[in-house]
């Protein structure tokens, strides 16, 4: 027999199988209910997505590896520790794992707080299991995205780190829109060693385009100021 649902709300449909990027994650939850968890993991496994729960914040700290893709569903109110204060501390160590609050004790002052904090979503138990699913499917690819851009600006970040120093200060004048004899005027040096270092640039930047480096160097932020003109 399925475990009591009383805190999820009957739906007219469930989804029945979730995207394929969601297939890879798992779903944490943090409730001190053992008949909520229950209820979650049924209901969240129901549509193929992998479970783990948890009565306190302190044991999914512990056991919780960042690395691992998907979304947390958190409760607001439990004794050892708020679920505030669980998303700062995640938060504070540069997790960015997508967090649902799922709550008996909403409020809108609460909820303000809690989106402010980071969170994602903020729901009122009971819950409808069709919103609820969704919102989590939702949370899922959105760790998909934000890891799959922390990859791409890492890789970028690697590239740029293999540049000399002098190959990044063309880099940075070239970004601004300067011409190779503007950057060989500001560097001191000949406009044909601007363009030698610029086909390094371009070659360890993996770069195909002068627009494909802009949109890296913008993307991973790797020059603080970029002026208007671009």
């Amino acid at each position: 027999m399925p475990p009591d649902r009383k805190n999820t709300a009957p739906a007219a449909a469930i989804i029945p199988t979730p995207p394929s990027a969601a297939t890879a994650a798992t779903v944490f939850v943090v409730d001190d209910d053992a008949a909520v968890r229950d209820s979650l993991g049924y209901l969240i496994g129901s549509v193929h997505l992998a479970v783990e729960a948890f009565a306190t914040p302190g044991e999914f700290l512990r056991a919780h590896d960042p690395a691992r893709p998907g979304c947390l569903v958190l409760d607001l109110r439990m004794p050892e520790m708020g679920g505030l204060e669980l998303l700062e501390k995640l938060r504070a160590h540069g997790n960015t794992l997508p967090v649902l609050f799922l709550t008996a004790h909403g409020s809108v002052p609460v909820a303000v707080s809690a989106i402010q904090h980071g969170a994602v979503d903020f729901l009122e138990k009971p819950v409808n299991q069709q919103v609820l699913i969704e919102r989590i499917l939702h949370a899922v690819a959105l760790d998909t995205r934000t890891r799959g851009r922390s990859a791409s600006r890492q890789e970028v970040l690697e590239r740029y780190r293999s540049l000399t120093a002098r190959e990044r200060d063309v880099l940075e004048r070239v970004v601004a829109g300067d011409a190779n004899k503007q950057i060989a005027d500001h560097l001191a040096v000949s406009p044909k060693t601007v363009e030698t270092h610029r086909a390094r640039v371009m070659q360890k930047m993996a770069a195909e385009s002068l627009a494909e480096l802009v949109r890296m160097v913008l993307e991973a932020r790797l020059i603080r100021e970029i002026p208007d003109k671009l």
